[in-house]
């Protein structure tokens, strides 16, 4: 089955002063796929999103986003591509002046020449695609749960309709039934908007239940990128404890099961 690339990642060097975090790093996001992006505390997973991203320049490599080089685009090319993207934050980063309704109103404002009123009729359809309440558009993000806040900034991330979406530890923090919930809701936005996922986490209820594939980072560059069950067979020491361990062991099992 053929599959088309609309991120490809090539020879990609982070380094921070004398840390180098990504050397020769190579990776490709295919077309309607939802990626989980894994690896050990240090081995640079949001380095490697915001770089994808354009929030962090590396000092080697390229990054085509659907066929363009990002790193050699002007300024105003480079921010209509990256209109594309949607990004989900860890921890959101919300507004907290802001209240839910005018968070994710915001960039429809910013970026899509919308008036206010506009903007807001939308970003209601957002947070409801995002499975909030209508009256959620209403709160402050200081009164909102930990699993409303994912979801909040989820729907901040659709607002542009983008065709990729980047999750930074979407379901870190949350209880087991609001992590399941969030991998479900993902499975089903992408499945009912053809959007394509890049998700760094390290649950591996997530990993099982939601992705298609699976990157592992590991000695500064992708060590293997494959299906679940394949990458959890993969030789090496840190791939076993992990996916084979006692928790890895008990998240394959209740899918399997499910």
């Amino acid at each position: 089955m053929s599959r088309t690339s609309i991120i490809e990642v090539r020879g990609l060097c982070n380094r921070f002063g004398r840390n180098s975090v990504h050397e020769d790093l190579d990776l490709d996001l295919y077309r309607g796929e939802i990626l989980g992006v894994v690896g050990g505390s240090g081995t640079g997973k949001s380095v490697l999103l915001r770089s994808i991203v354009g929030l962090n320049r590396p000092v080697a490599g390229e990054v085509r986003l659907f066929g363009q080089n990002l790193l050699a685009l002007p300024a105003a090319e480079r921010s209509r591509l990256e209109q594309r993207l949607g990004v989900l934050f860890q921890g959101g980063a919300l507004f907290s002046s802001l209240t839910v309704r005018e968070n994710v109103a915001l960039p429809l404002i910013e970026h899509a020449g919308l008036s206010r009123r506009d903007a807001e009729e939308l970003a209601e359809v957002k947070l409801a695609l995002s499975g909030l309440a209508p009256h959620a558009g209403d709160l402050y993000p200081a009164s909102l749960s930990g699993g409303m806040v994912k979801r909040v900034s989820l729907a901040r991330a659709l607002a542009l309709d983008p065709d990729v979406v980047f999750l930074d530890e979407p379901t870190a923090g949350l209880d087991p039934i609001g992590a399941a919930a969030f991998d479900q809701l993902i499975l089903t936005l992408r499945n009912a908007l053809g959007l394509t996922v890049f998700m760094v986490t390290h649950d591996l209820d997530s990993l099982w239940t939601a992705c298609d594939r699976i990157a592992v980072l590991s000695q500064k560059r992708v060590l293997v990128a494959d299906e679940p069950a394949k990458v959890a067979q993969y030789d090496d020491p840190w791939i076993r404890d992990y996916f084979n361990g006692p928790r890895g062991r008990a998240a394959y099992q209740a899918v399997q099961e499910s």
